[in-house]
């Protein structure tokens, strides 16, 4: 039987973009015009949803969210939650908001991890498991509130006494999905207690499927299935040699000190078990980036969060992406440097091989049929 596509989801760069990693040069802002273009595009072109990401670094989701949401159509906004930073009640009734001045478009990205220091920096001084016992009963206030409009919990770290959602209820129901990563076995247990998507950042099939494997038995031990997404960038160009091309001028303006700098500065601040999984695949060196086939951890050596890259022409980019969907993963979070540019590059090349429908066109302005017809002419 022929599997169903994946979906293809795109990110939306808040905290700026550029077509070079590690440097000022070429850097664009994150203004809102130019995230809205590239919202935008998304949206025409066919991804199914966008990620915002969430971090000091970065303009706050949910304001750059529903500044965006009213000029696209179909496109899904996934949004970020971090437990401990609000109260579920608030989250709750401003999930409800966004899910219906959307029109039942959002999508909820539980963040429990990150840096300690930015963490301590908000007020969160919780260590890594305890953030976990406080996700578990966030989300378990949150769904309660959401899904029968009244919680009542006395737990560890959140209490609710006699909550009440309010006379609005979200377009979705019984809730806005929920959709987390988290590769400790303290993560995994929220996961199979509350989540709908598990998300992995792309590691090498082989650690994918043990990774997967373990979230399957923990939520078939509840009595829960859960579906799978993974988070990656993607360069692709039409032939391999070109996109191999690409990546290396992507990293072309790294020095060797300012990747040293990047690697212990990365180490230093996270506690992140798949954070660790990541800097553990390349150890910082140039000469080890290409950790699997076609699978590129040059993004890496300077930037947090997901590091790796799937790199190739359109057919070995589709290729290498259907060995993922046949772990289960059914969703893939996608981006490219600079993301306006790319993801136009991703859905002319990549959409039709892997058989995702394409954006609108306007009938009688295709140019490709309009020089079939001069040349028969």
């Amino acid at each position: 039987m022929t599997n169903p596509p994946l979906d293809l989801f795109w990110f939306l760069p808040t905290s700026g973009d550029g077509r070079y990693l590690g440097t000022e040069e070429g850097h664009r802002p994150a203004d809102l015009g130019y995230l809205r273009e590239i919202a935008v595009a998304a949206d025409r072109l066919g991804f199914g949803g966008i990620l915002l990401p969430t971090g000091i670094n970065c303009l706050d989701g949910w304001m750059v969210g529903s500044a965006i949401a009213p000029f696209t159509e179909r496109l899904k906004f996934l949004l970020a939650l971090r437990p401990g930073f609000l109260s579920p009640g608030l989250a709750a009734r401003q999930s409800v908001a966004f899910d219906r001045i959307s029109g039942g478009r959002l999508l909820i990205n539980i963040v429990t991890g990150g840096q300690p220091k930015e963490l301590a920096g908000d007020g969160l001084l919780l260590d890594h498991d305890e953030r976990y016992a406080l996700t578990d009963e966030f989300l378990t206030i949150w769904r309660d509130l959401i899904g029968t409009g009244r919680a009542d919990l006395a737990g560890t770290h959140l209490t609710a006494s006699d909550a009440k959602l309010g006379y609005f209820k979200p377009v979705q129901r019984p809730h806005p999905p929920l959709w987390f990563g988290g590769s400790s076995p303290a993560g995994i247990e929220v996961a199979a207690q509350h989540v709908d998507t598990y998300l992995t950042w792309a590691e090498p099939p082989a650690d994918v499927a043990e990774k997967l494997a373990a979230v399957r038995a923990r939520a078939a031990a509840r009595g829960r299935t859960l579906d799978y997404g993974m988070r990656v960038h993607l360069i692709v160009r039409e032939t391999d040699t070109e996109a191999w091309a690409e990546a290396d001028r992507l990293i072309s303006r790294l020095s060797d000190e300012t990747i040293a700098a990047a690697q212990a500065r990365l180490r230093a601040d996270t506690d992140s078990v798949g954070q660790l999984r990541q800097l553990a695949l390349h150890q910082g060196r140039r000469d080890r980036l290409e950790i699997s086939p076609n699978l590129w951890a040059g993004v890496g050596l300077v930037r947090h969060g997901v590091g790796t890259a799937l790199v190739g022409s359109p057919e070995t980019v589709a290729a290498r992406l259907r060995e993922y969907q046949a772990l289960g993963i059914r969703t893939i979070i996608a981006s490219g440097y600079p993301h306006l540019e790319e993801a136009y590059r991703v859905a002319e090349l990549l959409f039709p091989v892997l058989g995702i429908g394409g954006g609108r066109s306007e009938p009688g302005r295709d140019f490709r049929a309009a020089a079939s017809r001069i040349a028969a002419e």
